[in-house]
C-alpha cells in the first residue's frame, strides 16, 4: 500500500554531506564578492597619497603657510605681497579681469574674504579644473607659481608645506 516513510531526520543527516560543500563554497564566493572591494578601498584609502579636499580645508592650508592665519599679517615678499594669503598685485590683477564683478583695490586683498574672492576668480582662470575638483596640488602651486605654478620645480616646496596642513 504505502511505502513506509523515512524518517525526516535521517534524510536531512544523509543529504548534509553533499549539501554542506556547496554551501560553504557559495560562503565563500560571498564573503570574497563583499571583502575584495572593501580590501581594495582599505588599500587606497590609508596607503595612497591624497589628491582632493574641500575647497575650505585647502584654503585653510594655504593660509596658514601665507600668514600663519594671522588676522593682519605683515606685508611679505619685500612689500610685494599682502593680507592672509600674500596675494601679489599681478595676481589680483589677473583675477580682476577674469572677473570684473571683484570691484573693489588691490589694498582689498588684506581683507580675508575678499582675498578668498580673488583666490576663487585666479583660480577659476588658471586652474579650473582642480578648483572644481579640490586638487590641492595644482592649487596650491597654482597660487604660489602663477599660472604655470604646477609644472615648476620651485613650487614642490611650497606644495609640502602647504600638504602638511591638510588633514
Amino acid at each position: 500500500m504505502h511505502e513506509p516513510r523515512r524518517n525526516c531526520h535521517l534524510a536531512a543527516s544523509e543529504d548534509l554531506p553533499e549539501a554542506l560543500p556547496m554551501k560553504r563554497r557559495t560562503y565563500l564566493l560571498l564573503a570574497v564578492l563583499l571583502l575584495v572591494p572593501l580590501a581594495t578601498w582599505a588599500v587606497m584609502e590609508f596607503t595612497s597619497e591624497r589628491a582632493h579636499w574641500p575647497r575650505p580645508e585647502i584654503l585653510d592650508a594655504l593660509r596658514m603657510v601665507e600668514s600663519s592665519d594671522r588676522a593682519n599679517p605683515p606685508d611679505g615678499d619685500d612689500g610685494k605681497a599682502i593680507g592672509p594669503y600674500q596675494i601679489w598685485e599681478i595676481y589680483w590683477t589677473d583675477a580682476k579681469a577674469f572677473d570684473p564683478d571683484l570691484g573693489g583695490s588691490y589694498q582689498d586683498c588684506r581683507d580675508r574674504a575678499y582675498a578668498e574672492r580673488v583666490i576663487d576668480a585666479y583660480m577659476r582662470r588658471y586652474a579650473a579644473d582642480a578648483w572644481a575638483s579640490g586638487h590641492a596640488e595644482t592649487i596650491a602651486r597654482t597660487h604660489n607659481g602663477g599660472p604655470k605654478g604646477p609644472t615648476k620645480d620651485t613650487t614642490l616646496p611650497y606644495w609640502q608645506r602647504v600638504r602638511s596642513h591638510l588633514r
